[in-house]
């Protein structure tokens, strides 16, 4: 009987042994590397399983960088359509069990064309923006440190991502407000209106969240970063840090614009009382508003096309797609973003009465306004 045992254990750890060495072999080992096209022998055309047509190629091409480089290899391209000294990205997929050795196409490669955007747009900024153009691109390196330095660590290390969401659009505020206008009353001013309308919105986010049980599920992506991550990240609290951190754009050019209309009021209207000022601020700020929704909601629209193409095509009642969660995700986004823009202007306007109204041009420390800000709509 004892002997039975042992017998079915050491088979038992056998097997679990050589099904884990077998998990490990059956791996593959994939990397991509540059690669460039030295002949289109052929081209043709298929189908994809639904019907859809698609072109298709042979490709003789060159390896340029890694272990491979120099390497002539022949592949089966059905994606972007290559020509004659092309350069893209190749993909080498190798299983030492199975002994494959497959080839593919993954991308163009794009990022010359990318740096050249980068450069014309560093140029023009310093062509046209001036000072101005310089601290705003400083203040847009700062945030994409503090995004990438503090935010995604922060969330990914577990730490409570809506209180991380909150402390860093905080930050991002504070930063690129001194930076792009200066340590004055009127960005202070704008400041504040944001950080108020960031914890108004950021409060009633979570819990429009909660009440709407989204689960943070809308994507591949969020599928694969939760089992990559094993299970350690809060998605819900990720989808709202997304939410937020797409509301600062809107936000912050609010804010700064109706802190600058109240101090140009407050520069040419001496006669007029802080509620005067305030009031024809909002009649400016309603203007502003109604811009800034359209041009939130048609973004987001823009972003999705895609999506509202296929489900142009879905023969689901509207009710149902609308309370999709996947839709659901979208509208919620949209709303709140302009719910926080439609809040900013008469928060921010309300604490830019108080803070400038008769300090501008002889209070404490403030120099001619057009000398200070360069924000134009």
């Amino acid at each position: 009987m004892i002997k039975k045992i042992f017998l079915s254990i050491s088979l038992f750890i056998s097997f679990s042994f050589l099904a884990g060495a077998e998990a490990i072999l059956l791996q593959d080992k994939e990397v991509f590397e540059r690669a460039k096209v030295v002949e289109v022998i052929s081209k043709g055309a298929s189908s994809l399983p639904g019907g859809a047509p698609v072109e298709t190629q042979t490709v003789k091409a060159e390896v340029l960088t890694g272990e491979s480089r120099g390497k002539i290899v022949t592949l089966e391209n059905d994606y972007v359509q290559l020509s004659n000294g092309d350069t893209f990205y190749i993909r080498h997929q190798t299983n030492e069990f199975s002994d494959t050795d497959n080839w593919s196409v993954s991308d163009p490669y794009r990022l010359p064309l990318l740096i050249f955007l980068a450069l014309t747009f560093v140029l023009l900024v310093f062509a046209f923006g001036g000072r101005q153009g310089v601290r705003g691109l400083a203040s847009l390196v700062g945030s994409f440190v503090l995004i990438f330095y503090l935010l995604i660590p922060g969330i990914y290390n577990g730490y409570n991502a809506i209180f991380v969401s909150i402390g860093v659009s905080s930050l991002i505020i504070v930063l690129g407000s001194y930076v792009t206008h200066g340590v004055n009353r009127t960005t202070s001013s704008a400041v504040l209106g944001m950080i108020v309308t960031i914890l108004f919105t950021g409060i009633s986010s979570y819990f429009v969240v909660a009440m709407a049980r989204l689960s943070g599920y809308t994507s591949d992506e969020s599928v694969f970063l939760h089992l990559n991550s094993g299970g350690s990240i809060d998605m819900v609290g990720l989808l709202f840090g997304g939410i937020m951190i797409g509301l600062l754009g809107v936000l912050y050019d609010s804010a700064i614009g109706q802190a600058v209309a109240v101090e140009e009021l407050c520069a040419v209207g001496k006669h007029l009382s802080r509620k005067e000022i305030y009031k024809r601020s909002i009649r400016m700020g309603r203007e502003h508003i109604g811009a800034l929704v359209n041009t939130l909601a048609i973004a987001y629209i823009g972003a999705a096309l895609p999506l509202f193409l296929l489900l142009y095509t879905s023969t689901t009642g509207i009710l149902f797609i609308i309370n999709s969660e996947l839709i659901a995700t979208e509208i919620i986004r949209i709303l709140i973003g302009s719910i926080g823009l439609v809040l900013a202007v008469p928060i921010t306007t309300l604490v830019a009465s108080y803070m400038l109204y008769g300090e501008v041009e002889g209070g404490s420390g403030s120099s001619k306004p057009s000398a200070r800000h360069g924000h134009k709509h």
